[in-house]
């Protein structure tokens, strides 16, 4: 099981990784890639929390 810190940065991670693949996509006027890159940052908000939870529980 990952830790809260863990799941924060993958979140994190992935919420960028999904701003990039979304400007590449606006930027190429490619649908499908803008579109993979906004799912890849809703992925990486709920990863996010997920670990926010995690953390708070902890304390």
């Amino acid at each position: 099981m990952s830790s809260g810190k863990e799941d924060k940065a993958k979140g994190t991670a992935d919420k960028a990784t999904g701003k990039a693949k979304e400007a590449a996509g606006k930027a190429a006027g490619d649908n499908k890639t803008e579109a993979k890159g906004k799912a890849q940052q809703a992925k990486g908000e709920v990863q996010k929390g997920k670990g926010d939870v995690k953390e708070s529980h902890k304390k």
